[in-house]
């Protein structure tokens, strides 16, 4: 049939005969019906219309699928497939010839001899049309059609809604306008393009009803077969479909007797013009739909991805984002509506697969008792790529989902990218005022005090913000009521011990703090470009009362994995476009937010958290390095364990998703199931999160890609910082002993008298005391003697040992201080006291300790005599 002949050089009946302008008014004459009066100035104007028109209309790419890939055992799979039409384009030889000929027969039988519109046709179409009334048909060619489909297709792209509307009806209605249009394009299609190039166009964006375009979306949908393998009955059912798209194609077998009397017709003129034999044509009309109907619903959409459903929606809310798509949001936004482009992600299946099924385990979906939620998200250090998106509850964004066990909200990230509004962090935050505490100077091995008590929030810093501190003292409660009194910073992180670190940070600015989380990646999980959400800083913020994502607290691990190194979480890392060039994906973005000797000491005080600390029943006991920190919110509504190796760093989430109305009290508004108070697969809630994480991070170990090595080796300065041990003061007077603390950068505090053996007004005792090591600024509490405790000692040289010991308790001495010291001697002196230290008439207290040194009789080696010396 000269498929491949070109308009160019050959003859057609339009152009041999006719110039476009009389063209126009030949067909303005043909397509008007006779009952409406024709004047001159209306075929005028309508030839003007005609004369004003383009000469043709560019065949571009119509709306196409994006597909998304994720990596499994290294290599790139397909995990979900995206498009507003249900379209694959696809090249000349992956057509059957079936389906190219069945449209020319059926379509456009002298499609191979016109150029572009069929005057024959118009002429017998003009006859019908008086016949009727009115235009009921314009003869329209492969060409015209492919006009009107190309026209409708850029109506659809048109953003207003109402100017979209009013595009796609002026590109269907069948007025004399459209057709004189679609005439003139549909010439200069083929004077521009050859019939091949044609046809391909028309076969690839012609509509088979619904959302479905194209000839090779519509094979797959409804033969299950690429278009290059449908049959002859197959190729015929396709085209019989795109005369009445909606009431002959083949979704529903209601529809199956339209489309036969019309794939029938179809074959009749294949068979008429000899492209296919009597036999084919036989055995063709034979052949009954329902027996090569084979449906495969269309699966556009996260719901129907193969896996990680949460980050494929992830992905496609990034996609205003993506720079390689356009200059800016509305740009990318279209050129993804109209389809194309494969985005490989970072996601490795394999670990999503373990993390899922750890969640599944641990954190089960349909927990009826309370709104469980769990996610599990892994970020690269170093990269900022994310491994894994993962959460107890299943993908869901239809309206059919059962609301016990889906959601559409991604659990794991910001409310603007399809996430909640976030989650506590309890003591997850502390990271960032450990940060800045060494930061300013301090080190691990500083004292702090650890004991619980009240803060009267004058005591703070934040002149970011003045007004956060306000209010009544905050008095926060430690997670264990045996925490408390001196200890160090180190102690207290592997403890996570709350009071600990409101003291650290009442030396600090909270403003400051603020900052550290920030240059880590730290915002709010409802925070929006139009709506900033800063950080809160009032007290309790160090505790972690900010509303977070887990994606992002897992980036912030990531830093110190990295060694101080911050990279914002990306996971799309290439794109190919339609036209299979590859661009870029997300860009890196990461920078020293901490320096290198502050994170790796960072790193040694969180690598006893997993070791012997509060993280310990999380840890995989591998042999892999590990730094991390847990949270628990106040009522144990939530649970947190953030850790990293320096491969991969990973963030788990247990909590409520919301309240339960059954579970509301007084000091409970919001009917959060406490943790700890419920058992869940069988293990105490508290666990849950040790369990989802040990599995997670063990399985990320196991891969020699995400094995991670040692940490770098702590500041050794900052272990110590700047701290000094606490001198010894006692018997000092309390003013000298403050000008000694103060030139040594301590804050001191009057303790008050105290009863004690030192003379009255002397300084009895600090706290913390002498030779402990003390943070700059700390406060030495310095107590004065009261002198009650003051006394002389008695003489009793020359005592026996039970007299001796008599007479000291009479005079105050607790026995229980009382020592003694053996030495040899002549046999009268056996039990004897010999001397006392304090010695006799010695100034000393009734709380000091006592030795008395007895002679043994001359017992060997100056031994205890034993019984011979009551």
């Amino acid at each position: 049939m000269g498929e491949d002949l070109r308009r160019s050089g050959m003859p057609t009946v339009v152009a041999g005969f006719f110039g476009l302008s009389v063209l126009a008014g030949v067909l303005v004459m043909a397509m008007v019906t006779p009952a409406v009066a024709v004047t001159s100035q209306t075929a005028e104007a309508s030839m003007t219309v005609f004369d004003k028109l383009p000469d043709y209309l560019a065949l571009g790419s119509g709306s196409q699928q994006n597909t998304i890939y994720a990596t499994r055992a290294g290599a790139p799979v397909q995990i979900a497939t995206i498009y507003n039409q249900n379209r694959q384009e696809v090249a000349w030889d992956a057509v059957s010839p079936f389906l190219k000929n069945a449209a020319v027969a059926g379509e456009d039988r002298r499609f191979y001899k016109h150029g572009g519109v069929d005057v024959e046709s118009v002429a017998r179409a003009a006859i019908g049309n008086i016949a009727s009334n009115g235009i009921t048909s314009g003869s329209s060619t492969l060409d015209m059609q492919l006009v009107k489909n190309i026209l409708a297709q850029q109506a659809l792209q048109v953003d207003d809604p109402k100017a979209r509307l009013v595009a796609y009806q002026a590109a269907i209605d069948d007025t004399l306008q459209r057709k004189l249009k679609e005439m003139k394009l549909a010439i200069g299609l083929d004077k521009t393009y050859s019939k091949k190039q044609v046809l391909l166009a028309y076969l690839n964006i012609t509509g088979f009803g619904g959302n479905t375009y194209g000839v090779e979306s519509a094979a797959r949908q409804y033969f299950s077969v690429p278009a290059k393998d449908v049959t002859l009955p197959q190729a015929a059912s396709l085209i019989a479909i795109v005369q009445q798209p909606n009431r002959q194609n083949l979704s529903d077998p209601k529809y199956y007797k339209a489309n036969k009397v019309r794939r029938d017709q179809i074959l009749t003129a294949m068979y008429d013009v000899k492209d296919i034999t009597k036999k084919q044509f036989d055995e063709a009309i034979a052949t009954p739909i329902a027996s090569e109907v084979k449906i495969t619903a269309p699966s556009s959409g996260c719901l129907y991805a193969a896996d990680a459903k949460f980050a494929c929606d992830y992905v496609k809310r990034l996609v205003p984002t993506l720079a390689s798509l356009g200059p800016n949001a509305a740009a990318r936004t279209a050129a993804w509506a109209n389809g194309g482009y494969k985005i490989y992600t970072s996601i490795d299946l394999d670990q999503q697969d373990a993390a899922q099924a750890a969640l599944t385990k641990s954190a089960p979906a349909n927990e009826s008792r309370f709104a469980l939620g769990a996610s599990a998200v892994s970020v690269q250090p170093g990269t900022g790529k994310i491994l894994i998106m993962a959460q107890n509850k299943e993908y869901d964004n239809s309206a059919n989902g059962d609301p016990l066990t889906t959601t559409a909200v991604n659990l794991s990230t910001d409310r603007s990218y399809g996430g909640s509004s976030g989650f506590p962090t309890g003591s997850t935050y502390k990271i960032f005022t450990l940060t800045d505490w060494l930061q300013n100077g301090h080190g691990l091995n500083d004292v702090v005090n650890g004991s619980v008590r009240s803060f009267p929030q004058s005591s703070f810093k934040a002149p970011c913000d003045p007004g956060a501190l306000s209010g009544s003292p905050y008095a926060p409660k430690n997670d264990s009521s045996g925490e408390g009194g001196p200890m160090t910073v180190l102690n207290a992180t592997k403890n996570s011990v709350n009071a600990a670190f409101v003291a650290m940070a009442q030396k600090l600015d909270l403003c400051d703090i603020r900052s550290d989380a920030t240059a880590m990646g730290v915002h709010r999980a409802d925070d929006t470009p139009k709506k900033p959400s800063l950080l809160h800083v009032d007290p309790s913020s160090v505790l972690g009362t900010n509303e977070i994502a887990p994606l992002t607290m897992a980036a912030a691990i990531a830093t110190i994995g990295a060694n101080g190194l911050y990279c914002a979480p990306t996971i799309v890392d290439k794109i190919e476009g339609p036209d299979g060039k590859e661009l870029a994906g997300q860009q890196s973005n990461c920078s020293q937010t901490v320096t290198a000797n502050i994170a790796s000491t960072v790193a040694y005080a969180l690598s006893t958290v997993l070791k012997s600390g509060t993280g310990a029943p999380g840890a995989p006991k591998d042999g892999v390095p590990i730094v991390g920190k847990t949270g628990t919110t106040d009522g144990s509504y939530h649970n947190w364990l953030i850790a990293t190796t320096t491969k991969a760093a990973l963030a788990v989430w247990v909590g409520n998703i919301q309240g339960t109305p059954s579970l509301r009290t007084t000091k409970n508004p919001q009917g959060d199931q406490s943790l700890r108070n419920i058992s869940i697969a069988g293990t105490n809630g508290y666990n849950t999160k040790f369990n989802i994480f040990r599995a997670t991070m063990k399985s990320l170990d196991s891969n020699p890609a995400y094995k991670g090595g040692a940490f770098p080796l702590p500041d050794q300065s900052l272990l110590k910082g700047r701290g000094v041990p606490v001198p010894d003061v006692t018997g000092q007077q309390p003013a000298a002993a403050k000008t000694l603390l103060e030139s040594l950068q301590f804050t001191v505090a009057d303790g008050g008298p105290v009863p004690s053996s030192v003379p009255a007004g002397q300084v009895a005792r600090t706290d913390p005391p002498a030779g402990t090591v003390g943070a700059l600024g700390d406060t030495i509490t310095v107590y004065t003697s009261d002198g009650t405790l003051a006394t002389t000692m008695p003489d009793v040289v020359g005592t026996a040992r039970a007299a001796a010991v008599t007479a000291l308790e009479a005079a105050g001495f607790a026995k229980s201080k009382l020592s003694y010291s053996w030495v040899s001697s002549a046999a009268a002196d056996l039990c004897k006291v010999l001397a006392t230290n304090p010695a006799a008439g010695a100034q000393t207290g009734t709380d000091a300790s006592v030795v008395l040194t007895i002679g043994n009789g001359g017992s060997v080696n100056g031994a205890d005599p034993g019984p011979l010396c009551p």
